[in-house]
């Protein structure tokens, strides 16, 4: 497809371990579109940064084995790429943003030299041009005055402010596909809702194809065209960012959503998925989720998978859909 960004069909990845290995990702597939932003949830452990760092190849290439699938940027074949093909995909046509702002920029460079080297390593701009651009990248993310920033150190600006100035280094180059691997877990409320914004307003303006990466379903609900949800390796449930939250199919999904706070629920306790993500060196066999789920069954000793279900196309890996149960 024309406007495909980035495709992964039946990937399976393990971490070769003493005596064995270890399952991070389970036959996930999951695609984006150039303008999408799609979101992946899940909880620490479900493979989210994995499937993120892989996408840029960020994993040492002997630490990991590919048992089956593929993974194509713009019908590039990622695993197969050469380490030289890689790095000048990386900032060109693959962006990151990360989670900590601080230790992601370096910490001895000014802030305005980090980002005009990475704009001369994949253009031709001269140095007073990628400046210029800096200084407009700057003012798109709402930086009052670019030209003080650009002489400032990471350690003295606040975390609002690397963590706009990762955003505007991360579009410096007009990549296909951006990574935001949970950009905003380390910020207030108030800073959140505002980088939030405008990373969506840039990717929007720019046709950039975004896959933001949370644990938060509140947050994801702001950005997100679409959502993967993720439980021990694999895709359990997607569909659209309004189909999912408004009516969750997968138990872990509507777990998830009962954790969110309640305001107008004070002084209660705030509600939990009991147990924790099984030890990915043994998955149990059938559903990995079957032990903490309230809606198991006999069914359950077999492994589901995805398939469609309700109006919206929404698919889901679970052999009791909650809301198919509840229109029974």
């Amino acid at each position: 497809m024309k406007n495909r960004v980035l495709t992964i069909e039946d990937l399976r990845l393990s971490f070769p371990v003493f005596q064995g290995e270890v399952k991070v990702l389970n036959n996930i597939s999951m695609h984006i579109d150039r303008g999408e932003i799609v979101g992946v949830v899940g909880e620490s452990g479900s493979g989210k940064s994995v499937t993120a760092m892989l996408s840029m190849r960020l994993i040492p290439q002997h630490s990991y084995r590919i048992n089956s699938g593929k993974l194509e940027l713009m019908g590039k074949d990622v695993l197969n790429a050469s380490e030289k093909e890689m790095r000048e995909m990386r900032g060109k046509k693959i962006a990151m943003i990360f989670q900590e702002p601080m230790t992601a920029l370096n910490p001895t460079r000014r802030i305005g030299k980090q980002v005009v080297d990475v704009i001369r390593q994949h253009s031709p701009l001269s140095s007073r041009e990628a400046r210029r651009r800096v200084m407009e990248l700057l003012s798109d993310m709402q930086i009052a005055d670019p030209a003080n920033i650009m002489e400032r150190y990471p350690f003295e600006l606040s975390g609002g402010m690397r963590q706009r100035i990762m955003i505007a280094l991360a579009f410096s180059c007009e990549p296909d596909l951006l990574i935001a691997d949970e950009p905003t877990t380390a910020l207030d409320v108030t800073v959140q809702r505002q980088v939030l914004r405008l990373l969506k307003q840039k990717a929007k303006a720019t046709g950039t194809a975004v896959l933001f990466i949370s644990h938060d379903m509140a947050v994801v609900s702001q950005v997100c065209d679409r959502l993967y949800v993720m439980y021990a390796g694999s895709v359990i449930e997607s569909g659209s960012t309004d189909a999912v939250l408004q009516k969750p199919f997968h138990p872990y999904s509507v777990g998830l959503l009962g954790c969110t706070p309640d305001a107008s629920e004070p002084r209660s306790v705030l509600p939990s998925v009991p147990g924790t993500v099984p030890n990915m060196a043994k998955l149990p066999s059938g559903c990995a989720f079957r032990e903490r789920c309230f809606a198991a069954g006999e069914a359950c000793a077999n492994v589901p998978h995805l398939r469609s279900v309700g109006e919206t196309e929404q698919q889901v890996a679970c052999w009791y859909p909650q809301q198919e149960k509840t229109n029974v």
